[in-house]
């Protein structure tokens, strides 16, 4: 039960913030740059004035499926925000390739997240699996010898989760980050004006929100799991 509440908390609360930045971005879809440029523009112009010259910018089908790819250094912009020419595209597009810029550079938090893609993807992939049966071992083996039952499955499956808690974790300064070089390269270069700036702002501050409630429903989940772990050992 607690842990179908903690689901639906989160569940609750994603939903929530997911629907204020879509409506967020709908709004500042209708606030047009008066510069005229596409988000595919603004992305070019962001990473020449960075001095990076090899990351190419696609477009991908979709919506909100804007991401960095940085194995084939590739800004990959949703169609909308690759042809639009609003403030939403422009926060869409700089923040991508703040990523690019990331890249570039070496920043450290970047590198880190990369690292653990490999091991977050199979604990990800497995996990679920891993806590069920963890579980049912753990009350399957519970005797008079042994009340705690074998709880070496469900530690397996805590430290998955773990992995994937902590990848959420490392996501947030990532994200965070390149909302900032987006944000101050837009001001800096003047390529939004202080009106369609407010636009980008509020537009990516929603869009980090999404990965804080995702980070904390990720550690109240571990919480959770680690509580019948230790539990279990307890009793």
């Amino acid at each position: 039960m607690g842990y179908y509440i903690i689901i639906g908390i989160s569940m609750l609360v994603s939903w929530y913030v997911s629907s204020k930045l879509k409506s967020k971005f709908a709004y500042y879809s209708n606030v047009h740059l008066r510069n005229g440029l596409s988000g595919k523009e603004v992305a070019e112009k962001m990473l020449r004035d960075n001095g990076i010259n090899d990351v190419q910018v696609i477009s991908v089908p979709g919506q909100l499926t804007d991401h960095y790819n940085p194995a084939d250094k590739t800004v990959n912009l949703s169609e909308g925000v690759y042809m639009q020419r609003n403030a939403a595209a422009a926060a869409v597009a700089a923040h991508e390739c703040g990523h690019a810029v990331q890249h570039a550079v070496g920043y450290s938090m970047l590198q880190l997240r990369s690292k653990l893609v490999p091991i977050v993807d199979v604990s990800s992939n497995l996990m679920q699996f891993v806590l069920i049966a963890g579980i049912g071992i753990m009350a399957a083996t519970r005797s008079i010898q042994d009340p705690n039952g074998n709880t070496i499955v469900l530690a397996i499956g805590v430290l998955m989760f773990a992995f994937t808690t902590l990848f959420a974790f490392v996501t947030l300064p990532v994200e965070y980050d390149a909302s900032n070089r987006a944000m101050k390269w837009l001001k800096d270069t003047g390529t939004v004006t202080v009106e369609e700036y407010v636009g980008v702002q509020d537009s990516l501050k929603w869009a980090a929100r999404t990965y804080v409630v995702a980070a904390i429903g990720s550690l109240a989940q571990l919480l959770y799991w680690a509580s019948l772990l230790m539990g279990g050992r307890r009793n």
